[in-house]
Formats: structure tokens, C-alpha cells, sequence
């Protein structure tokens, strides 16, 4: 058994060695073709259904990702075997299997960088275990798997087409001090943008006030700048070393995201201010946006110029439902002070007349 083997390949390996260069590449570019299917099929059919059967989906998203840039890898493998089997010239023989490398760079960089952000965000869920990953570093450790793949892989692109990169690097850095003169602003928002993805005085979702007034949500954190969706659904674009040198209110930070509403109510002289008190509470806690803990709570704060200045304090759920919900309490309060006959008073001035002038100086014709 063994020597038939042996002298069937002995008579495949004359057979091959027998054939034309073009000919032997066109089987070599045949064979890499059917092993990359066959090694796909492995992945997805063997190896896919054994992680299939773990707890996790990480794996599962890992194996079906690497599914297209390992077959081309061993089809780009196979090309390039088939490349030197022509007899091309030298030179383009150097050009086409750079080209072919290239192309392979590429698939892997844009795998790694796939792959990347689906281990950040699976880590970023398990607070327990990986404290560094939470979700409001996401940003920051993607932007720095970001700079390291896209980094490495420019590297190997000068080893690729047989460059010597220690040239480029040093020339590099030589423009870079050059150019870290011309773009201070733009380094400082990159610098302040790491700051921000490391110290997250705010977060991805975050309702914000800037010192400006603007208020939004949070929508992006990039290296450059952030981004804010006011409640107008109008974008602002805010450098990173503005927001890391100006006042910034976090509606959204704090122990928890509730947020107390203030509402100021007045009403007349001579109302009773027990009732008032007693119908303001029972308009917050029948709104079913108003949480329960802490208690909604009246204060009598003032006596002032045309009536009594009360003030309506209750937490919502989360900021964005501020404005509505102010509007409905609002409404509701106009509407019940009106049934029980409780007047809101207006600024009003009483005018007394003291008397009467009887002897007005006569006019004089001039």
C-alpha cells in the first residue's frame, strides 16, 4: 500500500514537472482556490459549530468575521505561487506580489480592526471582571486599537514593496516637530479628547449643559471634537479642548440619572396654603413619569409682591423627559387651580386718588 502511494506521487510529481509554466500556474491558482473554500468550510462548518455551543457569542461573532479574509489570504497565498511559476520579468514579478501583499494588509488590518471594537464591547459589558473596559472608555480604547492596527499595518506596507521604514521614521518625526508647531489647535484637541475618554466627565447618551447654555445629548466623543443633539435636533460640534476647559453640567452623572423639576407656582392672598400644598402633591404623584423615591415635596417660599410664592419639587426618570413633563404638571396645575376656585395672581397696582384739583392755574394766551 505504502509503495503504490510512493509511485503514484513519484508519477503526479513527473507529471507536473512535465508541464508548462502557465500551466502550472493556472493548477497552482485551481488548487489555492479549492483550498480556501475547503478552509472556509472548516471555520464555519467544524470549528463554528463547536463555539457555537459555548455561553458566549463573542467567539461565534469572531469565527463568522474571519470567514472572508481567510479565504482571501489563501487565495492571495496561492496567486502569488502562481505568480512565480510564469516566468515574468523580475520586476513586475516584485510588483505583483507587493501588489498581492498589499491586498492582504488590508483584509487583516480591516478584520483586526472589526474584531477589535466586538471585544471591546463584550469586555465593556463585564463590569465586574474588567473594571479598565466600561462603557464610557469604549471610545478611547477603540480610537487606540485604531491608531496601533492602522500603525502596524503601515509598516508592513514599506516592508511589503521592500522599503526601509527607519528612513521614513525619522524623516517623520523631523515633519512631525514641524507640524506640531502649525496644528497646536488640533493637537490640543486630540490630547483633550483622550483626556476626555480617560476622566468621562460625560459619556455616550449624557444629557449636557455647556457654560454657553446649549443643552443635548451626547452623540459622539471622537479624538477631535464632540458631538451634542440638542432638543431642536440641531448637532453642535464642540472642539475637545473647549469642553475640557469650560463648565460642563452633567445632567445625566450623579449616582443615579433622575433629575428634580422645579415648577413655581403663585397664588393669591387668602388662599389656603394647606389646600395648595395638598393639591400640588396630588397632581405630582398621579403623573406617571414622576418617580415615587424621593417624594415629591411643596415648598412655601416667599410672600411675594401679588401673591404667595410656592414651589413644586419632583424627580422624572431621566433629563430628556424634563420638558414634557414640566409642561403637563404645568397644565395640570392651571387646570385644577381654576376647579377649586384658586386664583394665580398677576402683577396689579391699585391706584388712589387723594383728591380733587378745584383751582387749576388758567392758561394764558401768549
Amino acid at each position: 500500500m505504502r509503495s503504490s502511494l510512493e509511485t503514484a506521487l513519484q508519477t503526479i510529481s513527473e507529471f507536473w514537472q512535465e508541464l508548462p509554466d502557465i500551466a502550472q500556474a493556472g493548477g497552482i491558482i485551481l488548487l489555492s482556490i479549492i483550498f480556501a473554500m475547503l478552509t472556509g468550510w472548516i471555520l464555519t462548518a467544524i470549528i463554528g459549530r463547536w463555539v457555537g455551543k459555548t455561553q458566549t457569542t463573542i467567539d461565534d461573532e469572531l469565527i463568522s468575521l474571519m470567514h472572508r479574509p481567510v479565504f482571501l489570504i489563501v487565495l492571495l497565498v496561492g496567486l502569488g505561487m502562481a505568480a512565480e511559476r510564469t516566468g515574468m520579468p523580475t520586476r513586475v514579478l516584485t510588483v505583483t506580489v507587493a501588489g498581492l501583499k498589499t491586498i492582504g494588509i488590508i483584509a487583516i488590518c480591516t478584520f483586526l480592526i472589526q474584531a477589535s471594537r466586538i471585544v471591546i464591547a463584550s469586555l465593556s459589558k463585564k463590569r465586574d471582571r474588567f473594571q479598565l473596559i466600561q462603557p464610557r472608555t469604549v471610545p478611547l480604547f477603540s480610537n487606540l486599537s485604531l491608531l496601533i492596527i492602522i500603525g502596524a499595518g503601515v509598516y508592513f506596507l514599506f516592508i511589503a514593496w521592500q522599503t526601509d521604514p527607519t528612513a521614513w521614521l525619522a524623516s517623520a518625526g523631523i515633519i512631525g516637530l514641524a507640524l506640531s508647531f502649525a496644528a497646536k489647535d488640533s493637537l490640543a484637541n486630540l490630547f483633550a479628547g483622550a483626556f476626555i475618554l480617560a476622566d468621562a466627565p460625560y459619556k455616550l447618551g449624557d444629557f449636557i449643559i455647556l457654560d454657553s447654555g446649549e443643552r443635548g445629548m451626547v452623540t459622539a466623543i471622537g479624538l477631535r471634537s464632540t458631538r451634542m443633539l440638542t432638543q431642536d435636533d440641531v448637532e453642535i460640534t464642540i472642539p475637545n479642548s473647549v469642553m475640557g476647559n469650560t463648565k460642563i453640567i452633567n445632567e445625566s452623572g450623579g449616582p443615579y440619572e433622575k433629575e428634580r423639576i422645579r415648577i413655581r407656582v403663585g397664588v393669591a392672598y387668602g388662599s389656603d396654603v394647606d389646600r395648595v400644598e395638598e393639591l400640588l402633591l396630588n397632581i405630582a404623584l398621579s403623573h406617571a413619569d414622576i418617580v415615587e423615591k424621593p417624594e415629591p415635596r411643596v415648598r412655601f417660599r416667599a410672600f411675594g409682591e401679588s401673591g404667595l410664592d410656592f414651589e413644586l419639587l419632583a424627580w422624572i426618570k431621566e433629563p430628556v423627559l424634563r420638558g414634557r413633563v414640566s409642561h403637563l404638571i404645568t397644565k395640570e396645575i392651571y387646570n385644577c387651580f381654576n376647579e377649586e376656585g384658586i386664583e394665580i395672581p398677576y402683577p396689579k397696582r391699585d391706584v388712589y386718588i387723594k383728591g380733587t384739583v378745584t383751582n387749576a392755574p388758567e392758561v394764558l394766551d401768549q
